[in-house]
Protein backbone atom coordinates (compact mmCIF):
# COMPACT_ATOMS: atom_id res chain seq x y z
CA UNK A 1 0.00 0.00 0.00
CA UNK A 2 1.45 3.36 -1.06
CA UNK A 3 1.12 6.51 0.99
CA UNK A 4 -1.62 8.97 0.10
CA UNK A 5 -0.89 12.68 0.67
CA UNK A 6 -4.46 13.72 1.51
CA UNK A 7 -5.10 10.73 3.75
CA UNK A 8 -1.98 11.42 5.81
CA UNK A 9 -2.39 15.19 5.99
CA UNK A 10 -5.99 14.77 7.20
CA UNK A 11 -5.18 12.04 9.70
CA UNK A 12 -6.89 12.71 13.03
CA UNK A 13 -4.93 12.20 16.24
CA UNK A 14 -6.84 11.85 19.48
CA UNK A 15 -5.47 14.14 22.20
CA UNK A 16 -3.17 12.23 24.54
CA UNK A 17 -3.88 13.01 28.18
CA UNK A 18 -1.12 12.22 30.64
CA UNK A 19 -0.46 12.97 34.28
CA UNK A 20 3.23 12.75 35.11
CA UNK A 21 4.49 12.85 38.67
CA UNK A 22 7.68 13.92 40.42
CA UNK A 23 8.73 10.27 40.31
CA UNK A 24 8.49 10.33 36.49
CA UNK A 25 10.54 13.53 36.40
CA UNK A 26 13.28 12.02 38.55
CA UNK A 27 13.31 8.82 36.48
CA UNK A 28 13.71 10.85 33.28
CA UNK A 29 16.71 12.70 34.73
CA UNK A 30 18.25 9.47 35.98
CA UNK A 31 17.87 7.91 32.51
CA UNK A 32 20.09 10.72 31.16
CA UNK A 33 22.78 10.06 33.74
CA UNK A 34 22.03 12.75 36.30
CA UNK A 35 22.95 11.30 39.67
CA UNK A 36 25.94 9.32 38.35
CA UNK A 37 28.00 11.34 40.81
CA UNK A 38 26.14 11.43 44.14
CA UNK A 39 28.16 14.52 45.15
CA UNK A 40 27.20 16.53 42.06
CA UNK A 41 25.22 19.39 43.60
CA UNK A 42 24.15 20.70 40.17
CA UNK A 43 22.33 17.43 39.37
CA UNK A 44 20.57 17.05 42.70
CA UNK A 45 17.60 19.42 42.00
CA UNK A 46 16.57 17.12 39.12
CA UNK A 47 16.72 13.82 41.02
CA UNK A 48 15.85 14.74 44.62
CA UNK A 49 12.67 16.38 45.85
CA UNK A 50 13.94 17.35 49.29
CA UNK A 51 15.78 20.58 48.49
CA UNK A 52 14.44 23.97 49.51
CA UNK A 53 13.70 24.98 45.91
CA UNK A 54 11.83 21.76 45.19
CA UNK A 55 12.27 19.35 42.28
CA UNK A 56 12.98 20.77 38.80
CA UNK A 57 12.22 19.16 35.44
CA UNK A 58 14.65 19.00 32.55
CA UNK A 59 13.02 20.82 29.61
CA UNK A 60 13.62 17.94 27.19
CA UNK A 61 11.27 15.75 29.21
CA UNK A 62 8.64 17.39 27.00
CA UNK A 63 9.60 15.05 24.14
CA UNK A 64 8.31 11.98 26.03
CA UNK A 65 5.01 13.56 27.14
CA UNK A 66 1.72 13.41 25.24
CA UNK A 67 3.28 11.05 22.70
CA UNK A 68 0.70 9.47 20.33
CA UNK A 69 2.64 6.21 19.95
CA UNK A 70 4.15 4.56 16.90
CA UNK A 71 1.14 5.33 14.73
CA UNK A 72 3.15 5.07 11.46
CA UNK A 73 3.06 1.28 11.90
CA UNK A 74 -0.72 1.20 11.46
CA UNK A 75 -1.70 -0.37 8.08
CA UNK A 76 -3.91 2.50 6.85
CA UNK A 77 -0.95 4.92 6.73
CA UNK A 78 0.65 3.14 3.79
CA UNK A 79 4.06 3.99 5.26
CA UNK A 80 6.90 1.50 4.83
CA UNK A 81 7.59 1.83 8.56
CA UNK A 82 10.51 -0.64 8.57
CA UNK A 83 12.52 1.94 6.58
CA UNK A 84 11.45 4.90 8.71
CA UNK A 85 14.15 7.04 10.38
CA UNK A 86 13.85 9.85 12.91
CA UNK A 87 15.79 12.55 11.08
CA UNK A 88 15.47 15.73 13.16
CA UNK A 89 13.87 17.03 16.34
CA UNK A 90 12.93 20.71 16.76
CA UNK A 91 11.40 22.06 19.99
CA UNK A 92 10.30 25.49 21.21
CA UNK A 93 9.60 25.96 24.94
CA UNK A 94 7.03 28.57 25.91
CA UNK A 95 7.41 28.21 29.67
CA UNK A 96 9.33 25.99 32.09
CA UNK A 97 8.12 22.42 32.43
CA UNK A 98 6.57 21.75 35.87
CA UNK A 99 7.99 18.91 37.99
CA UNK A 100 4.55 17.28 37.91
CA UNK A 101 1.53 18.17 35.82
CA UNK A 102 -1.53 16.93 33.97
CA UNK A 103 -0.81 17.56 30.29
CA UNK A 104 -2.32 16.90 26.89
CA UNK A 105 -0.45 16.26 23.66
CA UNK A 106 -2.11 17.44 20.45
CA UNK A 107 -0.51 16.08 17.27
CA UNK A 108 -1.01 16.79 13.59
CA UNK A 109 0.87 16.20 10.35
CA UNK A 110 2.00 19.53 8.91
CA UNK A 111 4.23 18.56 5.95
CA UNK A 112 4.65 15.68 3.52
CA UNK A 113 7.51 16.24 1.10
CA UNK A 114 8.38 13.97 -1.83
CA UNK A 115 12.12 13.68 -2.50
CA UNK A 116 11.60 11.50 -5.59
CA UNK A 117 11.55 7.84 -6.56
CA UNK A 118 14.24 5.96 -4.67
CA UNK A 119 15.06 9.06 -2.58
CA UNK A 120 12.35 8.82 0.05
CA UNK A 121 9.89 11.31 1.50
CA UNK A 122 9.88 13.62 4.52
CA UNK A 123 7.04 13.59 7.05
CA UNK A 124 6.80 16.36 9.66
CA UNK A 125 4.59 15.97 12.70
CA UNK A 126 3.83 18.79 15.12
CA UNK A 127 2.97 18.12 18.76
CA UNK A 128 1.70 20.85 21.05
CA UNK A 129 2.14 20.03 24.73
CA UNK A 130 -0.37 21.88 26.87
CA UNK A 131 -1.56 21.82 30.46
CA UNK A 132 -5.11 20.57 31.00
CA UNK A 133 -6.04 24.26 31.45
CA UNK A 134 -4.79 25.00 27.93
CA UNK A 135 -1.46 26.70 28.72
CA UNK A 136 1.09 25.95 26.01
CA UNK A 137 4.28 24.41 27.41
CA UNK A 138 6.16 23.34 24.27
CA UNK A 139 5.76 22.99 20.51
CA UNK A 140 7.63 20.12 18.89
CA UNK A 141 8.36 19.20 15.28
CA UNK A 142 9.49 15.68 14.52
CA UNK A 143 11.07 15.29 11.09
CA UNK A 144 10.84 11.71 9.87
CA UNK A 145 12.59 10.30 6.80
CA UNK A 146 10.40 7.77 4.98
CA UNK A 147 13.13 5.99 3.05
CA UNK A 148 10.76 3.62 1.27
CA UNK A 149 8.06 6.07 0.19
CA UNK A 150 9.66 8.44 -2.32
CA UNK A 151 8.07 9.19 -5.69
CA UNK A 152 4.46 9.18 -4.49
CA UNK A 153 3.73 12.57 -6.12
CA UNK A 154 5.01 11.39 -9.52
CA UNK A 155 2.79 8.34 -9.83
CA UNK A 156 -0.43 8.13 -11.81
CA UNK A 157 -2.95 10.71 -10.67
CA UNK A 158 -0.30 12.89 -9.02
CA UNK A 159 -0.37 14.18 -5.47
CA UNK A 160 0.92 17.34 -3.81
CA UNK A 161 4.31 17.74 -2.17
CA UNK A 162 4.79 20.44 0.48
CA UNK A 163 7.64 22.93 0.66
CA UNK A 164 10.35 21.86 3.13
CA UNK A 165 11.14 23.52 6.43
CA UNK A 166 14.06 25.97 6.50
CA UNK A 167 17.20 23.84 6.53
CA UNK A 168 19.30 23.50 9.66
CA UNK A 169 22.79 24.92 9.19
CA UNK A 170 26.06 22.99 9.68
CA UNK A 171 28.36 24.03 12.50
CA UNK A 172 31.35 26.29 11.68
CA UNK A 173 34.34 24.68 10.02
CA UNK A 174 36.67 27.69 10.25
CA UNK A 175 36.98 27.99 14.04
CA UNK A 176 37.10 25.86 17.16
CA UNK A 177 34.01 25.59 19.36
CA UNK A 178 33.57 28.12 22.15
CA UNK A 179 32.51 25.41 24.60
CA UNK A 180 33.06 21.66 24.83
CA UNK A 181 31.30 19.27 27.19
CA UNK A 182 32.17 15.62 27.80
CA UNK A 183 29.79 13.16 29.42
CA UNK A 184 29.93 9.40 29.84
CA UNK A 185 26.80 7.51 28.81
CA UNK A 186 25.80 4.82 31.26
CA UNK A 187 25.97 1.24 29.88
CA UNK A 188 22.34 0.67 30.92
CA UNK A 189 21.15 4.05 29.56
CA UNK A 190 18.93 2.61 26.81
CA UNK A 191 17.27 0.19 29.23
CA UNK A 192 16.47 3.10 31.53
CA UNK A 193 15.36 5.48 28.78
CA UNK A 194 12.94 2.94 27.26
CA UNK A 195 10.91 3.28 30.47
CA UNK A 196 9.95 6.73 29.17
CA UNK A 197 7.62 4.93 26.74
CA UNK A 198 9.66 3.85 23.69
CA UNK A 199 9.83 0.07 23.98
CA UNK A 200 11.37 -0.62 20.58
CA UNK A 201 13.43 -3.82 21.13
CA UNK A 202 16.22 -2.30 19.03
CA UNK A 203 17.25 -0.52 22.24
CA UNK A 204 17.20 -3.60 24.47
CA UNK A 205 17.56 -6.91 22.60
CA UNK A 206 21.02 -7.72 21.14
CA UNK A 207 19.45 -10.18 18.67
CA UNK A 208 17.11 -7.52 17.28
CA UNK A 209 19.95 -5.01 17.09
CA UNK A 210 22.10 -7.52 15.18
CA UNK A 211 19.33 -8.10 12.62
CA UNK A 212 19.19 -4.34 12.10
CA UNK A 213 22.95 -4.26 11.45
CA UNK A 214 24.16 -2.94 14.80
CA UNK A 215 26.85 -4.42 17.02
CA UNK A 216 24.61 -4.05 20.09
CA UNK A 217 21.45 -2.21 21.16
CA UNK A 218 21.60 1.50 20.35
CA UNK A 219 20.59 4.50 22.42
CA UNK A 220 17.33 6.28 21.60
CA UNK A 221 17.87 9.36 19.47
CA UNK A 222 15.79 11.44 21.87
CA UNK A 223 18.00 10.31 24.74
CA UNK A 224 20.99 11.73 22.83
CA UNK A 225 18.91 14.89 22.31
CA UNK A 226 18.42 15.17 26.06
CA UNK A 227 22.12 14.67 26.71
CA UNK A 228 23.03 17.48 24.30
CA UNK A 229 20.51 19.81 25.99
CA UNK A 230 22.00 18.96 29.36
CA UNK A 231 25.49 19.79 28.06
CA UNK A 232 24.25 23.11 26.67
CA UNK A 233 22.61 24.10 29.96
CA UNK A 234 25.69 23.12 31.93
CA UNK A 235 28.12 25.03 29.73
CA UNK A 236 26.10 28.10 28.75
CA UNK A 237 23.16 28.57 31.13
CA UNK A 238 24.48 27.85 34.61
CA UNK A 239 22.41 24.67 34.62
CA UNK A 240 19.13 26.63 34.67
CA UNK A 241 16.47 24.63 32.74
CA UNK A 242 14.17 27.66 32.46
CA UNK A 243 16.62 29.38 30.11
CA UNK A 244 16.25 26.87 27.24
CA UNK A 245 13.90 28.31 24.62
CA UNK A 246 14.72 26.33 21.47
CA UNK A 247 16.76 23.29 20.44
CA UNK A 248 16.94 21.78 16.94
CA UNK A 249 19.16 18.85 16.04
CA UNK A 250 19.75 16.36 13.22
CA UNK A 251 20.38 12.71 14.05
CA UNK A 252 23.47 11.80 12.03
CA UNK A 253 24.56 8.41 13.39
CA UNK A 254 23.59 5.95 16.16
CA UNK A 255 25.01 6.20 19.67
CA UNK A 256 25.81 3.16 21.79
CA UNK A 257 25.30 3.08 25.56
CA UNK A 258 28.65 3.11 27.36
CA UNK A 259 30.23 5.56 24.91
CA UNK A 260 31.43 9.09 25.66
CA UNK A 261 29.50 12.00 24.15
CA UNK A 262 31.39 15.21 23.39
CA UNK A 263 29.13 18.21 22.72
CA UNK A 264 30.74 21.13 20.88
CA UNK A 265 29.05 24.55 21.02
CA UNK A 266 29.63 27.73 19.02
CA UNK A 267 28.26 31.20 19.80
CA UNK A 268 26.47 32.82 16.87
CA UNK A 269 28.29 36.13 16.27
CA UNK A 270 26.17 39.19 16.96
CA UNK A 271 23.27 37.09 18.33
CA UNK A 272 23.50 36.82 22.13
CA UNK A 273 21.85 33.69 23.45
CA UNK A 274 21.98 31.90 20.09
CA UNK A 275 24.26 28.91 19.48
CA UNK A 276 25.17 26.19 17.00
CA UNK A 277 26.19 22.76 18.21
CA UNK A 278 26.99 19.20 17.36
CA UNK A 279 27.94 16.05 19.26
CA UNK A 280 30.41 13.30 18.52
CA UNK A 281 31.34 9.99 20.12
CA UNK A 282 34.90 10.17 21.43
CA UNK A 283 35.69 6.47 21.07
CA UNK A 284 34.80 6.34 17.36
CA UNK A 285 35.48 10.02 16.58
CA UNK A 286 32.24 10.25 14.62
CA UNK A 287 29.61 13.00 14.60
CA UNK A 288 26.33 11.55 15.85
CA UNK A 289 24.21 14.71 16.18
CA UNK A 290 24.74 17.57 13.74
CA UNK A 291 23.32 20.88 12.42
CA UNK A 292 22.29 21.90 15.94
CA UNK A 293 20.74 25.24 16.82
CA UNK A 294 19.81 26.48 20.30
CA UNK A 295 18.40 29.59 21.89
CA UNK A 296 18.82 30.53 25.56
CA UNK A 297 17.08 33.33 27.44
Amino acid sequence: MAIDYHHLKNRAFAPVHQHYTERDTMLYALSLGLGNDPLDAAALPFVYEGLAGGLRALPTQAVVLGYPGFWAREPDTGIDWVKLLHGEQRVRWHQPLPASCAVVGKSRITHLIDKGEGKGAILITERRLETQAGELLATQQQVTFLRGDGGYSQREGGQPSDAPLPALQPTPQDRAPDFSDTQAIRPEAALLYRLMGDYNPLHADPAVAAKAGFARPILHGLASYGLVARALLRQCAGGDPARLKALDIRFASPVYPGETLVTEIWRLPGQPGHFQLRARVAERDIVVLSHGYAELA
